[in-house]
């Protein structure tokens, strides 16, 4: 979502939406240490591929939820919300 769909948000739908992708840190913490656990592993074992593209992908996805937060969180503070 970037930030000119953000601004074409309601105050309600734009405090919606924060409740709906807030992070848990300590989760995606886990999951990005295991998704680079397997990326070391299967670069360890010879097997660079598609095994190790999934998990590259989805630290990706991860990383990218919290920046689309941030800009959420940023949106929020400019309208005086939270």
């Amino acid at each position: 979502m970037n930030p000119k769909e953000l601004s074409e948000l309601t105050d309600q739908e734009l405090i919606e939406e924060a409740k709906k992708i807030k992070p848990s840190p300590i989760i995606d913490a886990f999951f990005i240490g295991f998704l680079v656990g397997i990326i070391i592993y299967s670069v360890l074992a010879n097997s660079w591929g598609f095994l190790t593209l999934i998990p590259l992908l989805m630290v990706y996805g991860l990383l990218k939820k919290s920046k689309r937060y941030e800009a959420l969180k940023n949106e929020l503070k400019d309208r005086g919300l939270k």
